[in-house]
């Protein structure tokens, strides 16, 4: 293992900050100055960007009329608050607002070697922040953070790999996201555009008349409840914005068994999201598939659907549900606007379309073979993961 001296950043990099212009001033803002905030950047497991293009452009008088910095091509950009750890490279030359702490490196680093080694300590750079609920990591606190210096060699050595395992990640999730589309796609071909229920070549039937809602348990649950004293209990947490559960949230409570009827999952069943303060989050709809063994409850803020399979898919109604979400259908026709909420007497006066449940089933079958490939791509981005956060690692232990 090979021992680098540790420098302290303000050693190895000229740190800058930066600003906000007055939003008041129109004159300070639509200019050719690229101005980078946070959600410019991917989340920080994402990985490290390089920016050339942002959301807002500020012109020289908000430069000049601000404390912020045009800072130039190769300064790595670092998020030193609330989201914490979100790394970029500057892809030419820009500006930023207050949230960033912006690192300028001297000859000793290379900004890629720089980008990594901020991107490895992220989170133990967060933990600097403390425990106050606005959390932010001080510019003079970053200052004396200590990273590895290894030779000039070593460091293109080192990027070099990471670089190349980075993009391997990169072109699996191109070809996630490509898949992703596979299902949508389908559905328009197959049924229609969900757009406009009214127009597709379906007759419209009310949800109620296919399948049977219900609420489930609207006791409050004890987060301390263990597993081996408790029953599993999904909640809106579980239900993913993607239509799938997560079954990495884990949450028991014990409840009484003339309770358990009403709120007991099985194969097939429908949970759907019909309240949440986030507009995006009303009608996210999951199936559950008997993901984890043994007795499953659902919280009453999941809807509960149970499609009668004599006349519908349960695949194609969780596809559809998902569809209008999307467009935003759900808190658009809710009849509580102020907290968005589209309740069971809603979901069940839904008029959706009801395609030859053949057509259906042909439907479903596809939609399966889709998700079988998406798994073994879940499988395969894993691995891959798995192995570049080992090479990430062994590279600042100095063992690649």
């Amino acid at each position: 293992m090979k021992r680098w001296p540790l420098k302290p950043l303000e050693e190895i990099a000229e740190l800058y900050g930066g600003s906000t212009p007055s939003r008041e001033n129109p004159a300070f803002w639509g200019g050719d100055i690229l101005w980078v905030t946070p959600t410019d950047l991917p989340m920080p497991e994402e990985g490290i960007s390089v920016v050339s293009k942002t959301k807002e452009r500020i012109t020289q008088a908000g430069l000049d009329n601000s404390s912020a910095t045009v800072i130039p091509e190769g300064a790595v950009l670092f998020s030193s608050r609330a989201t914490i750890g979100k790394v970029a490279v500057a892809g030419m030359p820009l500006t930023t607002n207050q949230g960033f702490a912006n690192f300028v490196p001297h000859s000793k680093v290379t900004s890629r070697f720089l980008a990594y080694a901020l991107w490895v300590h992220r989170d133990d750079i967060a933990r600097l922040s403390g425990s106050t609920t606005f959390k932010e990591v001080s510019k003079s606190t970053l200052r004396k953070y200590q990273l590895p210096v290894p030779p000039s060699a070593d460091q293109e050595r080192i990027v070099r790999l990471l670089d190349q395992a980075d993009e391997l990640r990169k072109l699996r999730s191109q070809a996630d996201r490509r898949a992703a589309d596979l299902i949508p796609a389908l559905f328009h071909e197959m049924v229609g555009d969900p757009t406009h229920l009214e127009k597709m070549a379906w007759p419209l039937t009310p949800l109620g008349k296919f399948a049977d809602i219900s609420y489930g348990l609207a006791d409050k649950l004890d987060a301390s409840t263990r597993p081996e004293n408790g029953t599993r209990i999904l909640t809106i947490s579980n239900v993913l914005l993607t239509g799938l559960i997560d079954t990495k949230v884990e949450k028991y409570s014990v409840v009484k068994p003339a309770k358990r009827a009403k709120a007991r999952l099985q194969e097939f069943d429908l949970l759907f999201n019909w309240r949440n303060g986030s507009e995006e989050h009303v009608g996210k709809t999951a199936i559950w598939e008997e993901q984890v063994e043994g007795e499953i409850l659902h919280v009453s803020f999941l809807l509960k659907i149970r499609v009668d399979r004599s006349q519908a898919s349960p695949y194609f109604l969780w596809v559809l549900l998902n569809r209008l979400r999307g467009t935003g259908y759900f808190t658009r026709n809710a009849r509580m606007q102020i907290n968005r909420k589209f309740n069971a007497s809603e979901l069940s006066a839904l008029k959706l379309p009801l395609p030859p449940l053949p057509l259906q089933e042909e439907f479903a079958k596809r939609v399966t073979e889709i998700r079988e490939l998406e798994a073994k791509q879940a499988a395969s981005r894993e691995r891959l993961d798995a192995l570049f956060q080992s090479m990430l690692h062994r590279a600042f232990r100095g063992e690649l």
